[in-house]
């Protein structure tokens, strides 16, 4: 069974005065995540990713669909059940500035979580548990206890988000662009503790960003998402080596390199496309692919099932198994 399991989850926002315009940010999206393993959803920005993990962090309730964790619907939870979920399930955000109170030192702020979660616990066991949640992200607690967040770098507060996450034992983090703020080098730090996390201690990330290269470098599985759909799923090393869907493709060619000019088709096109393409019948990816026909246009591509992958293209229509 999976840890969390998302089932037909649909969210549609309106738009406009006495919500006159509807925008399905999120459309029919199934996806899992499994116990010791790291899934990345990856995709540009307004392609649904943090719609996705607001959701699961119960601060959007989906329009249509369910949301499982451990077997057991996530928006059907109540008083005690509640808490119980942001015990195992803990989300760390883009900006670490803003995920903590600038009048509080570290260690009262470690602590005002710790206690939240396991009241009864006090004295030398608070100060155990949040000096060893420090260390198991690579710090020394001499560097940060005592310090305001503006003392710290954003790496370091990065960190001390995850070590935060770490206090109440999650089975599962939801780690919305968590390096996306950090410079080159410490977006490698960061990535590896989570690696590090799961291979040592069993833990589950969804992982979601845009940059699919630092997707491949951490992940088990890779989940490509396109204005809501999902549009390519797999092992993260097939689905880099050899893409499937034509955007999962531009993904890959948006990556800059040193023998290859920067290509700059899904930027120049994004904003071109950007409403046209929620009211498409068919694929909404359609407008900006290159190898689009017809019913491309027309109707929804199915997922299809080749090998341990997924893809919803017409391209594949005379291939694979329909899921």
């Amino acid at each position: 069974m999976a840890l969390l399991r998302l089932e037909d989850v649909t969210k549609v926002f309106r738009t406009g005065l006495f919500g006159g315009q509807e925008i399905r940010a999120v459309e029919d999206v199934t996806m899992e995540v499994k116990e010791g393993e790291i899934v990345s959803l990856v995709g540009e920005s307004g392609s649904g990713k943090t719609t996705i993990a607001r959701m699961i962090l119960r601060f959007y309730r989906p329009t249509k669909g369910r949301i499982y964790y451990k077997g057991r619907d996530v928006w059907r939870l109540r008083g005690d059940e509640v808490k119980w979920y942001y015990s195992e399930v803990q989300g760390i955000f883009q900006d670490p500035y803003s995920s903590f109170n600038p009048i509080h030192r570290v260690e009262r702020i470690l602590y005002k979580t710790l206690h939240h979660f396991h009241p009864s616990l006090g004295g030398r066991g608070v100060e155990e548990r949040i000096r060893e949640a420090i260390e198991r992200v690579g710090l020394h607690p001499g560097d940060v206890l005592g310090k305001y967040p503006h003392q710290l770098s954003g790496g370091q507060l990065q960190r001390l988000s995850i070590a935060r996450a770490l206090l109440v034992e999650p089975s599962l983090i939801i780690a919305d662009e968590p390096v996306s703020m950090l410079d080159a080098s410490t977006r490698i730090d960061v990535l590896n503790i989570f690696a590090d996390l799961r291979d040592k201690e069993g833990l589950s990330v969804l992982m979601i960003g845009h940059d699919i290269l630092l997707a491949n470098y951490v992940s088990d599985r890779v989940v490509v998402l396109y204005k809501g759909n999902i549009v390519e799923e797999g092992p993260a090393k097939p689905v880099f080596v050899n893409p499937l869907h034509p955007y999962t493709g531009m993904l890959l060619e948006s990556i800059p390199r040193l023998d290859k000019k920067w290509e700059k088709r899904l930027e120049e096109k994004a904003e071109e496309e950007e409403y046209t393409a929620y009211r498409l019948k068919g694929c909404r990816f359609a407008p900006r692919c290159p190898a689009a026909r017809k019913i491309c246009f027309e109707a929804k591509p199915p997922t299809l099932k080749l090998e341990e992958r997924s893809v919803a293209c017409w391209i594949y229509s005379d291939y694979g198994e329909k899921s």
